[in-house]
């Protein structure tokens, strides 16, 4: 999908925390497939000790004063690609602060369920019926630098939820993966991880630290 295509709750998440958090976030949304070009993103305003960002995903290492925070999150394979450019961060040494996956679909050849330890916090939205369904559990790498949030299971066959401007064949073979992408709840719990970082980052701040960044895969 493309990143700008606002039928998709992550496009409209980010424009939301743009929208809550005008003076401390900077949001930018990818495909799944521009992991190389989030990743350089990221980088760039990493060596920009100028500027502060908050992004999804998070390492454990030790950070400068400078540096931003990031928070990475993503639904389908956005959310595997979530976990490969932590791991591509790791690499650079970059820390990741939080990961969210949503209803997460490893492409082949890729491994989703296996957090990195330069991400200090993790969590796992999913859902479990219909033709796509995500990871049911993810886990740290090194659980001494990664704390799992949780892997929360969300069920749509009694409790469906109305989406729109999403294509007939979502709606028809993939209605539950759909759904959870498009579940206001689920936003909401995002929300509230992310507004507990941001938070703790403030407070973290005023003794020298710096405020965090956020960056998402649609699916």
């Amino acid at each position: 999908m493309s990143h700008d295509a606002r039928a998709h709750g992550e496009v409209r998440f980010a424009e939301h925390l743009r929208a809550i958090y005008p003076s401390i976030v900077q949001v930018k949304v990818f495909e799944n497939r521009r992991v190389s070009q989030a990743r350089g993103e990221i980088l760039r305003f990493f060596r920009d000790t100028g500027k502060r960002i908050t992004l999804p995903r998070a390492d454990a290492a030790e950070t400068t004063a400078s540096a931003p925070n990031v928070i990475l999150y993503g639904h389908s394979w956005g959310a595997a690609a979530v976990v490969s450019l932590a791991r591509k961060l790791q690499q650079d040494g970059v820390p990741v602060l939080l990961t969210i996956q949503i209803d997460s679909i490893a492409p082949p050849g890729a491994n989703d369920g296996i957090i990195p330890p330069n991400v200090a916090r993790a969590a796992n939205f999913f859902q479990p019926r219909g033709l796509l369904h995500g990871r049911a559990e993810i886990r740290a790498a090194d659980s001494e630098r990664t704390q799992i949030l949780g892997n929360f299971r969300f069920d749509y066959d009694k409790s469906p939820v109305s989406c729109h401007g999403y294509p007939w064949w979502n709606r028809v073979f993939t209605r539950s993966h759909m759904e959870i992408e498009c579940d206001p709840k689920v936003w909401s719990d995002i929300e509230a991880l992310i507004r507990a970082e941001l938070q703790s980052q403030a407070s973290a701040e005023a003794a020298g630290a710096s405020a965090p960044s956020a960056t998402s895969f649609p699916r």
